[in-house]
């Protein structure tokens, strides 16, 4: 049986599967995603959806669909499905599933009768170019494969309508078509692997195919596309046809095959939890310009500066990969280096400004050196990271500034400035201002990491910086205390004169998670039995306490009412490695059963939203249901972070036993 493996009830009952998505990427940025029906439920769904720098920075979908039809005997089974105005599907062709899973790449079974038809689904790692091989497994008559293409050439933010401005002619290529239905695209290139392949021009319209997802977030939801014709031909027992789509180049298409085996041979078989999180973890990985960025989430996430510092350990290091954390750093730290020169970012990654980005990139720097060593840390990053805080210290930073008491301040009464960024009409929804926090935590575990580093490997010149480091973290420690820690027995959200913010947040756990904690014992353990009370769910962390005002743990409806709950109760899955790692600092190993059982609840939601991979966030309630982004990038890594953790204990508790 396949970890990944749903049957022909599960995916008959639309109730169910019409709102299982899967993805497939690209590290040109590209990518696949639908449902696991084939019916289209997003704008951001389609096979073939690529970027098109010339014509701006969001991906563009070229392929939204391709139905299938096998004819026997004249008659006709679509295997295709569409959702129309009004509730209607059409065809209906997820009754002929049998089973789907997916090993290395996802898989279908339908069966027509006697016939059974085996689908596979690829890409391309590193171009943007689409493989589906049809495999005859079965049939007692001759039998014909028809194959038609739905176009939308849009990008992803829009819809396409009926029009007479798009070009619908055609150009033969070996084997297949090329088309280009507006001025400044790239042409698509759609090839079968067979010459018995012909295609019959007969472009049509079809019309107002709805997407229910886009409805449910109050958007537009209805667009037209266009089918240009299909291709037919006939296929035997046994023999597998190869169909391809690129914006890039044909190919020759005698290769098709050997390419499509050469795409999924080296693919991880996705067989355990934690190498379906191994596969995701990948997905976000990004190359431009031999650059290597980490993806924030799909489908609509670019590359964000405190997303990448706080995904990268968990994507790369936790699972082995040292030298990918190297690459993708090369490039943060160009972003990095621009920023401190007050120069235009030189590349792709956006947020650069926000007042907490070089903190976390100290903290991602203190990762490698946990997973490698102190040397080798100090040798790749330890210019940078002194350089970083010493910016810090001689106040360069343009929104955050140290005061006489060691602590950071910024000012978020007007613009977002940490992670809880939702924003309504110019002004931040949840206005975190002043001392904040999680802020400071991160300030304290930089100065402690940054005299650790120096002290140990720096060379006389930065040993000379410690001692002031030294009286710097003192300070700040004993002012964190002063600041945050309540009669209550937790930490304020975050101070600004005489204003307090005494919200039970989830922010106030990385004063105990972080390797250096500002906290005395006794008060690491009231923080932390504060939030397992009110924050931990089954799915994350929420993002405010039940108990707290304004608290609104239900992520649904319009882009308002979304706004507004995105941090006001509604649990993240990323805070999970942060809070589990508190606790083990806290419970030591008595800890690791309670950790274990938390971590349990994840695996199941591998089965739902987009299959192998979590979701951005889960409303803070029961059911607990996944929201927002299909896979996003600090979730997967703060999962693996966790794992990586169990793992560690387990093998020190053996050696320590035997």
């Amino acid at each position: 049986m396949y970890f990944l493996h749903f049957d022909k009830n599960q995916m008959t009952n639309l109730q169910d599967s019409l709102f299982k998505e899967f993805l497939i990427t690209s590290r040109t940025g590209a990518y696949c995603s639908t449902t696991l029906v084939g019916c289209n439920i997003r704008k951001y769904h389609g096979l073939l959806v690529a970027p098109v720098p010339q014509l701006g920075d969001d991906n563009y979908v070229f392929l939204s669909s391709l139905d299938e039809t096998v004819i026997q005997h004249g008659a006709e089974f679509n295997l295709g499905i569409h959702k129309y105005a009004g509730d209607n599907y059409s065809p209906k062709g997820h009754k002929y599933i049998t089973q789907f899973y997916w090993e290395k790449v996802p898989t279908w079974i339908y069966r027509i009768g006697g016939v059974y038809l085996k689908k596979e689904i690829s890409y391309g790692v590193f171009d943007s170019r689409l493989y589906i091989r049809y495999t005859l497994l079965e049939a007692n008559s001759p039998t014909t494969l028809r194959l038609k293409p739905f176009l939308a050439f849009r990008s992803v933010r829009q819809w396409t309508h009926a029009n007479g401005a798009a070009n619908q002619n055609f150009q033969n290529i070996e084997n297949g078509i090329k088309m280009c239905l507006y001025e400044g695209y790239p042409e698509l290139f759609m090839q079968l692997n067979t010459a018995e392949a012909t295609f019959n021009y007969s472009p049509n319209w079809y019309m107002n195919l709805e997407y229910p997802k886009e409805r449910e977030r109050g958007y537009d939801s209805c667009e037209d596309l266009l089918v240009p014709g299909y291709f037919e031909m006939p296929i035997r027992k046994g023999e597998s046809i190869v169909f391809s789509a690129s914006v890039n180049a044909p190919v020759e298409t005698r290769n098709l095959s050997d390419m499509i085996d050469a795409e999924i041979a080296p693919r991880l078989p996705l067989n355990s939890f934690y190498h379906c999180l191994i596969h995701a973890a990948h997905q976000f990985k990004y190359q431009e310009n031999n650059e290597n960025y980490v993806l924030a989430g799909y489908h609509w996430f670019k590359c964000r500066a405190r997303d990448s510092f706080v995904a990268l350990p968990g994507l790369t290091l936790s699972i082995g990969e040292i030298e990918e954390f190297e690459r993708y750093m090369e490039t943060a730290c160009k972003a990095i280096e621009d920023f401190l020169a007050g120069r235009p970012i030189s590349v792709k990654i956006y947020e650069m400004d926000k007042p907490d980005v070089l903190l976390w990139a100290i903290y991602c720097i203190q990762q490698y050196a946990k997973y490698t060593s102190e040397k080798q840390c100090y040798e790749k990053y330890g210019a940078l990271l002194l350089k970083i805080v010493n910016f810090i210290i001689e106040g360069k930073h343009p929104s955050l500034f140290l005061h006489d008491n060691g602590l950071l301040y910024s000012n978020g009464r007007d613009t977002s400035i940490s992670w809880m960024n939702s924003m309504l009409n110019g002004k931040p929804i949840v206005p975190r201002s002043g001392y904040l926090v999680e802020f400071n935590a991160l300030w304290y575990n930089a100065l402690r990491f940054s005299i650790q580093l120096a002290n140990s490997c720096g060379n006389k010149q930065d040993k000379t910086l410690t001692p002031f480091f030294e009286r710097l973290s003192e300070k700040v420690a004993v002012n964190f205390r002063k600041t945050f820690l309540n009669d209550s027995g937790y930490l304020l959200d975050y101070v600004d004169g005489q204003i307090m913010d005494w919200s039970v947040r989830p922010n106030q756990l990385l004063a105990i998670a972080l390797d250096y904690s500002p906290l005395e014992k006794s008060d690491r353990k009231s923080v932390l039995d504060m939030c397992t009370k009110e924050l931990v769910t089954p799915k994350g962390i929420r993002s405010l306490s039940p108990k707290s005002v304004g608290y609104d743990p239900l992520y649904v409806g319009p882009q308002y009412n979304r706004d507004q709950a995105y941090y006001q109760g509604t649990a993240w899955p990323w805070l999970t490695g942060f809070y589990l790692s508190a606790y083990l600092k806290v419970y030591k190993m008595s800890g690791v059963n309670y950790i274990e059982r938390q971590l349990i609840g994840f695996e199941e939601e591998l089965y739902y939203h987009c299959i192998g991979t979590i979701p951005e966030l889960f409303d803070g309630n029961p059911r607990f249901s996944g929201r927002g982004a299909i896979s996003y990038a600090m979730n997967v890594a703060g999962i693996l972070t966790a794992l990586r953790m169990i793992e560690k204990l387990t093998h020190q508790d053996e050696d320590e036993q035997a």
